[in-house]
């Protein structure tokens, strides 16, 4: 049987103009006026034309990422930002009313703080969870799964996360080890096994608190949504529509851990690999569906463990890449557009990372040399990034100036670049987010 996902499937190209075109049309979005419509389908056609390599954009299109300055540039507090969802999309509009860049990323980022408080969620703490008002959410780095369970996550990863899993990131969900095996036939004779669980009192509860949340986050997507469409509706297209991750960074960011993962990769790397190899439809799918449901095609991958500091060429041959490639080419077979966000440096990577088909991806470096970055991949991908956080928390307007200059006459030049920072913003000076996207809309033109 021929492996799936080594090459993007044949009518990729078809599904990715059907894509592009519901994109740019937005046909759900109520624009402010013609005028919003027409500057909106102008920015899509230029991140199109720069992640396609095929002509020079209009313009090189500046899209820092606005992380959680919204809240601290609108004056609320983070618990406000998670409890209070007018305040955060107030805020989260004024900025882009204020400072216009060319794209918008939606506050979805700020889960609401009732949901989590429901779940008795443990995998972060924010703020009014367990952490300071003014604070931004922390992950909480433990391992949910144990390095004996890999076996029990391979042979159904469905049933591991629902019986196992579930049951540990949220104490709520406790009443969900219970869970019947699933596939199971509920033929006769084992009908009444299969059933017995959810004639519990807990698992009455549980579904009355599930049923509580469901309703609270449709109160949450309600405001986001609404606040969402006015905003694209002033003429800012997203900056992507969907989310997925590659498979070692599924496993091993909110599963092994770091410190787990980085231990099986010496003492179990047949299970880790073969872990990976499970993880790939599912994140796949992920990413498909999610760009359906929003209209853009691009899909957010942050990538955690891949970075130079963190495992050798050799392991990330052998464990990062080949998972996540799948991941990529199955994306870009859906017709989706993978948006690659490289934390922390990929110089020793590029070479490597170049195996992948002409102007279907988007590498956004954090660390990475831009001018290395181009040099190697230009011919292959479009690079966005990396104007760095240290310099817009500390530097003057004049040096983030300085800077985007740089980038633009050695990396941007001749089209495929999207300038924007390495990171999201956090505890930046208001000045140089004027100064960056004023000057790179003047100057990348």
């Amino acid at each position: 049987m021929k492996e799936r996902w080594l090459e993007v499937a044949k009518d990729a190209q078809e599904k990715r103009a059907e894509r592009f075109r519901i994109w740019r049309e937005a046909e759900q979005v109520p624009f402010a006026s013609d005028a919003a419509k027409a500057s909106y389908q102008e920015k899509v056609d230029m991140l199109i034309d720069a992640l396609q390599l095929e002509r020079k954009p209009k313009r090189i299109p500046v899209c820092p990422s606005p992380g959680f300055y919204p809240v601290q540039y609108g004056g609320i507090s983070f618990r406000d930002a998670h409890y209070d969802y007018e305040k955060l999309v107030a805020v989260w509009e004024k900025y882009y009313d204020d400072f216009q860049p060319d794209t918008y990323n939606t506050p979805g980022n700020l889960v609401s703080g009732k949901v989590l408080e429901l779940l008795d969620y443990r995998l972060y703490k924010w703020a009014g969870g367990g952490i300071a008002d003014d604070k931004s959410f922390q992950y909480i780095e433990k391992e949910y799964m144990k390095a004996d369970e890999y076996q029990d996550f391979i042979d159904d990863p469905t049933g591991y996360m629902i019986n196992v899993y579930f049951p540990r990131i949220a104490v709520a969900l406790a009443p969900l080890k219970s869970f019947p095996m699933i596939p199971a036939q509920l033929e006769m004779p084992i009908l009444s096994a299969g059933l017995m669980p959810f004639g519990a009192p807990e698992f009455h509860e549980l579904l009355l608190k599930l049923a509580e949340a469901g309703r609270e986050v449709n109160t949450w997507m309600q405001v986001l949504g609404k606040a969402n469409l006015k905003i694209i509706g002033k003429g800012f297209p997203t900056l992507y529509g969907g989310f997925s991750k590659a498979p070692l960074d599924a496993i091993g960011d909110s599963m092994r851990g770091t410190v787990g993962v980085m231990k099986d990769i010496y003492k179990n790397p047949d299970l880790l690999l073969e872990a990976c190899e499970k993880m790939i439809p599912f994140m796949i799918k992920t990413g498909a569906n999610s760009t359906r449901n929003s209209g853009n095609p691009l899909v957010f991958m942050p990538l955690h463990k891949g970075a130079d500091s963190f495992m050798s060429q050799a392991q990330f041959d052998k464990f990062y890449w080949p998972s996540f490639r799948k991941v990529i080419i199955g994306l870009i077979s859906e017709g989706c557009v993978p948006l690659l966000f490289a934390e922390g440096a990929y110089n020793k990577r590029l070479e490597a990372i170049r195996d992948l088909p002409k102007g279907k991806v988007i590498w956004w470096f954090d660390q990475t040399d831009m001018v290395k970055a181009r040099e190697t991949l230009g011919d292959v991908a479009c690079v966005m990034g990396n104007v760095p956080l240290s310099l817009m928390c500390t530097g003057t307007p004049e040096s983030v100036r300085e800077y985007c200059r740089n980038l633009i006459d050695k990396v941007g030049r001749n089209g495929g670049y999207i300038m924007s920072t390495g990171a999201g913003f956090e505890d930046v000076k208001e000045e140089n987010v004027r100064a960056m996207i004023s000057f790179c809309k003047e100057y990348g033109a």
